[in-house]
């Protein structure tokens, strides 16, 4: 089921900068499209996010914002920030591609990365993550799969005019983020002191990630990808995972955000949308694909999730393409 959101879930473009500051500072990064990170190499900071207390990040912590939420990094809590927009960037970049800030404090050395995903598929998962994923590459069964891919993203950050650099670091953002998703995954569910009423990761937040850490609902999720043109009822589903339609129907909603059919027809449509964006299959074979019997009722769904029918958006796509 993870695998099927990732290879939606491509990366498009992706800009890199390591950041080397000495205190005291301070940054704010607006909200933007696409996703970012921000990789502790030396020293620490304090990473804060719209409606979560600032939390501290030592070498080995690791933020994802698959939304790229506005947020701020600084070298402690309640300092002054300053807008990260072209200016202060055109003003802090070296030479050599690094983004500097002087200061007679202690050094903090963060690699960054900003990226973008093919909108049109891949925005209606994401934005079922968790508006922030923090790991730890010190943990022993991920972390080293996770450093090894930080210390090729490092290298393609300073080696940017290598041949097929961009084309790299697209490749590389793609496994850290499957590589992120497992370390989130395996990482217990506690509540940092520093961070009270929050639960590690976003934890609190219900969404298909959630839902893998529930045994119940992993279970249907997985089905409901292994099969998604089948016609499930709540029923079909729950005696699948052997478990009560009532069961079912609150531990899916409390972890996942949303009722099994629901989720279901948003999957049919990520699914749809990929098949006509990348054949020219009609939509009356892409409808059956996903589990449509009706033309008209697949026209009417997709309209509804992705804002025009599917003829028109696959014409759409195609011309643009050309």
């Amino acid at each position: 089921m993870l695998s099927d959101v990732l290879t939606v879930a491509r990366v498009s473009s992706a800009l890199m900068a390591t950041f080397d500051a000495r205190a005291p500072w301070a940054i704010e990064l607006p909200e933007r499209a696409g996703a970012s990170f921000h990789a502790v190499v030396a020293g620490t900071c304090w990473f804060t996010v719209s409606g979560q207390q600032p939390r501290q990040l030592t070498p080995g912590d690791l933020v994802l914002l698959p939304s790229a939420a506005r947020h701020e990094l600084a070298a402690e809590p309640g300092l002054p920030t300053r807008r990260f927009d072209e200016g202060l960037k055109a003003s802090l970049i070296t030479p050599g591609g690094e983004l500097v800030i002087d200061g007679p404090g202690v050094r903090t050395r963060v690699l960054c990365a900003g990226y973008s995903y093919d909108n049109d598929v891949a925005h209606p998962l994401l934005s079922l993550l968790p508006p922030m994923l923090h790991v730890a590459t010190t943990q022993p069964d991920t972390g080293p799969q996770l450093r090894a891919v930080l210390d090729l993203l490092a290298h393609e950050a300073h080696g940017g005019a290598d041949i097929g650099a961009d084309t790299t670091a697209i490749r590389l953002l793609d496994i850290l983020l499957v590589h992120v998703v497992r370390t989130w995954l395996r990482a217990p569910e506690t509540t940092p002191a520093h961070d009270p009423g929050q639960a590690r990761a976003g934890g609190l937040q219900a969404s298909w990630l959630r839902g893998l850490r529930d045994p119940v609902s992993a279970q249907a999720l997985a089905l409901l990808h292994e099969r998604p043109a089948h016609d499930w009822t709540l029923q079909d589903l729950a005696d699948a995972v052997h478990v009560s339609r009532a069961t079912l129907a609150r531990r899916f909603a409390q972890h996942v955000g949303e009722p099994p059919h629901s989720y279901l027809t948003r999957w049919r449509m990520e699914l749809a949308a990929r098949q006509l964006r990348d054949t020219t299959q009609p939509a009356a074979q892409v409808a059956r694909a996903v589990g449509y019997t009706s033309e008209y009722a697949f026209n009417r769904a997709f309209a509804r999730h992705r804002g025009t029918p599917p003829g028109r958006y696959q014409r759409e796509h195609h011309a643009a393409t050309r």
